[in-house]
């Protein structure tokens, strides 16, 4: 794993000038290549590359990039692991190509040289961003993998393009004057995440994941122009092209479903294998995140079945049994037989986290759930190099909560009028918080079948009240998603920018609005909010992680099943449950999500409430301009006397705050 920065300034022959700007850069991103730092100036193109090293596959010098393609037509500039490039190798060596060392790097390179950009793209399997000059039509081309798992980021100052595995490089670029793009600051304020295209800053980008952009030699000389984009295309034609379509990928899986249940475990099993099999490859050493849930556990199971000795596993347990799966994760590892490594963490340990986040992620994120994320990979880096997760698999196999409960609610909320639905759910929003949450804990600790207690009960019913009044499934499920319901009325000059939830796929029967769901999920909320999360938290200790579930084939696989092979008696990822009950006895399986999070809720009101009042000070809201400061206190102050639970539309505001400053 490395990361990646880049300027291409049109004109410029100064060599040292551009170097010494792509070393800036790249120095910031330190901690996601702490091996080796290699730049590299393109005589008289203006343009420069700068490149980290976490060094993974061939720790030689012989894996060192930017690198140049044997015939010295390509040079690349690369972040990922392509987990097929052996068999990519093998094909190639027959074709004429020949090799320096044993680098994924170079078995890209020859892929271009031999099929083309675009094709060679299609024949990788893996995890991937990269920049690629080609020398010959003196083009540069931008790229990024299938699902979105490595980031990169790409913008516009003045005639100058630049692009760069995180934000933060982006503050060594000579005339860098960053201005906040407030459509972007209003979908943060929606979701608790920036969807692609979009970043925080104005003229500054996502590669939307599964794309390619191809900058042209008319536009190095001058004769092309970029115009901004115009949501969610562009409106020039310098536009990203798909070489994977998550919507071809979802129509052509509905015209292709799986109808033998046999038949799909067995063509599961062997999927899961091959794809774990691949991501244990490495020249370091390997382990595996272990959370005791569904996905995560069949990979360590899976792991453990194709290696010879114990595999290493990491957990991260809490004091606060709400929060913690710690001893359904030890319970595994001891069926499993793994090296396993649990560390129970103090609220000290995990608010010590708190100030390093706009560092960790540079661009304003609010999942919560990015401090246990850190944690785990920063406890796992003391050990290893490379650590397998099992992210991904609730987009795939229908595993979020609210996937059960969308269509009932829908359903049962439509028996009663309107006017009544619009009563009850002011009548919730009535009641105090901490009243619902003494309800619930009496009616758990009275209840005979003694589940996992839930979390969050009282945000959940808030949650609830506020998708009652909703007239469409796709507005309830926005309305459930959101951090705020009404981005625009916080955010000052707020626009909201209204595709993603507009239909480019349509599942036209209610029956099949959990395929709906899932898509939007797939598309938005896995690569920008769970793949940012992984992805930054991990690299910010120099820790590689792999995501076997996402390899393109299994998520091909997923969208051919019909929903009852993802949802079946109340009961989320049939298929993936189906297939690890070989390795797990079912009754550690069989038990509510819980997901991995942390009590923000109760933090505000205790350990964070100074640091809070700090960043929403009235004052300060005036003077910087960005949010409505009477709703922002208002929201404050109900949440620190306990009337509502505010914690995810607060710590929106909060992390933002905190980011800018």
């Amino acid at each position: 794993m490395c990361g990646i920065a880049g300027i291409l300034w049109p004109g410029n022959s100064d060599e040292m000038q551009l170097k010494n700007i792509a070393a800036r850069m790249i120095s910031t991103l330190h901690h996601r290549g702490p091996d080796a730092q290699g730049i590299k100036v393109i005589p008289h193109s203006g343009l420069a590359f700068g490149h980290c090293r976490l060094s993974i596959q061939d720790l030689s010098p012989m894996g060192a990039q930017p690198m140049e393609s044997a015939t010295g037509r390509y040079v690349i500039n690369y972040n990922g692991e392509v987990y097929n490039f052996q068999t990519l190798r093998k094909e190639l060596i027959k074709k004429g190509h020949f090799f320096k060392g044993r680098s994924d790097t170079e078995i890209i390179l020859a892929s271009v040289e031999e099929w083309g950009l675009e094709k060679a793209l299609t024949r990788f399997v893996g995890m991937f961003a990269f920049a690629l000059w080609d020398n010959l039509e003196q083009k540069l081309y931008l790229t990024r993998d299938r699902l979105g798992e490595k980031p990169l980021y790409y913008g516009f100052l003045g005639k100058i393009i630049v692009f760069v595995s995180e934000l933060k490089a982006l503050h060594e670029i000579p005339g860098w004057a960053p201005s906040i793009n407030r459509q972007a600051l209003t979908l943060f304020m929606r979701y608790g995440y920036i969807p692609s295209p979009y970043s925080i800053y104005d003229g500054i980008y996502k590669l939307i994941p599964g794309t390619y952009i191809t900058f042209p030699e008319n536009f190095l000389t001058g004769t092309s122009s970029f115009s901004q984009f115009a949501e969610p295309q562009f409106k020039t034609n310098i536009q990203p092209v798909r070489y994977w379509s998550l919507a071809e990928v979802a129509i052509a899986g509905r015209n292709n479903r799986v109808t033998d249940e046999r038949d799909a475990i067995q063509e599961f099993d062997n999927l899961l294998h091959d794809s774990v099999k691949s991501q244990m490859i490495a020249d370091v050493p390997f382990g595996a995140f272990l959370s005791g849930g569904i996905d995560s556990s069949a990979v360590t199971a899976f792991m453990q079945k194709i290696h010879d000795s114990p595999v290493k596993t990491f957990t991260i347990g809490f004091d606060n049994k709400e929060f913690n799966e710690a001893p359904y994760a030890r319970a595994i590892a001891e069926i499993l037989e793994t090296d396993h490594t649990e560390v129970y963490l103090t609220p000290k340990d995990t608010l010590a986290i708190v100030p390093r986040l706009p560092t960790i992620y540079d661009e304003p994120h609010a999942d919560s759930s990015q401090i246990p994320a850190f944690l785990v990979s920063s406890i796992a880096r003391r050990n290893v190099t490379v650590c397998l997760s099992g992210d991904g698999g609730d987009e795939l196999f229908a595993g979020y909560n609210r996937y059960l409960r969308i269509e009932k609610i829908w359903m049962m909320s439509r028996l009663l009028p309107t006017s009544m639905r619009k009563t009850i759910s002011k009548l919730i929003l009535h009641i105090a918080p901490s009243n619902w949450d003494l309800v619930y804990r009496t009616i758990h600790r009275l209840s005979l079948r003694k589940t996992v207690r839930q979390t969050d009960v009282s945000l959940k019913i808030q949650k609830l009240a506020g998708i009652l009044s909703m007239d469409s499934l796709p507005d309830m499920y926005k309305e459930l998603l959101s951090y705020w319901n009404a981005p625009e009325s916080v955010v000052l000059q707020g626009n909201e920018p209204d595709y993603i939830y507009k239909y480019d796929i349509n599942f036209s029967k209610k029956q099949e609005f959990i395929n709906q769901a899932l898509y939007w999920d797939s598309l938005f909320y896995l690569p920008d909010d769970n793949l940012c999360k992984v992805d930054r938290a991990s690299m910010a200790v120099s820790l590689e992680t792999r995501l076997p579930l996402l390899d393109h084939r299994i998520v091909e696989f997923a969208w051919r099943l019909p929903l009852n092979m993802k949802i079946r008696n109340k009961e989320s990822k049939w298929l993936l449950r189906q297939v690890l009950y070989k390795y797990i006895d079912r009754k550690l399986l069989d038990r509510p999500k819980m997901g991995f999070s942390i009590p923000i809720a109760e933090w505000l009101r205790g350990p964070l409430r100074d640091w809070g009042e700090d960043l929403l000070a009235e004052k300060k809201l005036k003077n910087e301009g960005f949010f409505n400061p009477s709703i922002v206190r208002q929201k404050w102050d109900e949440h620190i006397k306990g009337k509502r639970n505010w914690h995810l539309a607060l710590w929106a505001i909060l992390t933002f705050q905190a980011w800018r400053r």
